[in-house]
């Protein structure tokens, strides 16, 4: 199944990698006891905001579009520099903030996973690339500052909400919907999904404790 990539306008992509660099350099601006310098927040941040991208275009092959034009790595300096400038203004958005990076998650997965069925992926790895640059970004932030990676703990369905929106896009393709009304339905559900697991406290079962189980079933 071969699609044509969705496109969105540029100032909707650079608005994405501006949330993502914000929110990377105020994740990262939380951690006094790290002792970052300016230099190491606002590389943080940075990486936030394009790893997501670049990591779906090494996957599949091509020049990381962020590398393509000067306006990627400038708004996501300046992001990260006003994300450790003005913390507090941003903490008192933070409800504002959660919606436009449920949206930005979406809209990631949507052009990840189009732009993967476009250059000839099955479905499944395109839903693969998909989410990787959903969430590639709070990945690589995680990385950096030596930290468990945040969708791996109890209480993130990033990816999972990523995922589900991937899938129906990808499903909606399938059965011969246009790639910009499957790509908005795909962001949609993700939005949605990951809206409700906020609101709602949602998350996925937690690992027992080792010592729960049964000595014949623990790893050796």
């Amino acid at each position: 199944m071969h699609a044509t990539a969705f496109a969105v306008p540029l100032w909707v992509d650079l608005l994405a990698v501006g949330i993502g660099s914000l929110q990377g350099a105020m994740f990262a601006s939380e951690f006094k006891d790290r002792r970052l310098d300016l230099l190491g927040i606002a590389i943080i941040g940075i990486a936030t905001g394009l790893g997501g991208g670049v990591l779906r275009d090494v996957l599949l092959g091509v020049v990381p579009r962020a590398m393509t034009s000067n306006w990627y790595l400038t708004v996501a300096v300046l992001a990260a520099i006003l994300g450790m400038a003005l913390q507090r203004v941003f903490d008192r958005l933070a409800g504002l903030i959660t919606v436009l990076d449920a949206l930005t998650i979406g809209l990631l997965g949507a052009i990840g996973t189009t732009k993967a069925l476009s250059l000839g992926l099955p479905e499944i790895p395109a839903v693969f690339v998909g989410v990787i640059a959903a969430v590639g970004g709070s990945v690589l932030r995680d990385l950096l500052m030596n930290l468990t990676i945040a969708m791996m703990h109890v209480g993130s369905l990033y990816a999972v909400a990523a995922a589900a929106g991937t899938i129906v896009l990808v499903v909606a393709v399938a059965l011969g919907a246009p790639v910009a009304v499957a790509a908005i339905v795909g962001t949609s559900v993700t939005l949605v999904i990951r809206m409700l697991a906020v609101r709602f406290g949602w998350t996925l079962p937690e690992q027992r404790a080792l010592s729960r189980l049964p000595r014949w079933r623990r790893p050796r």
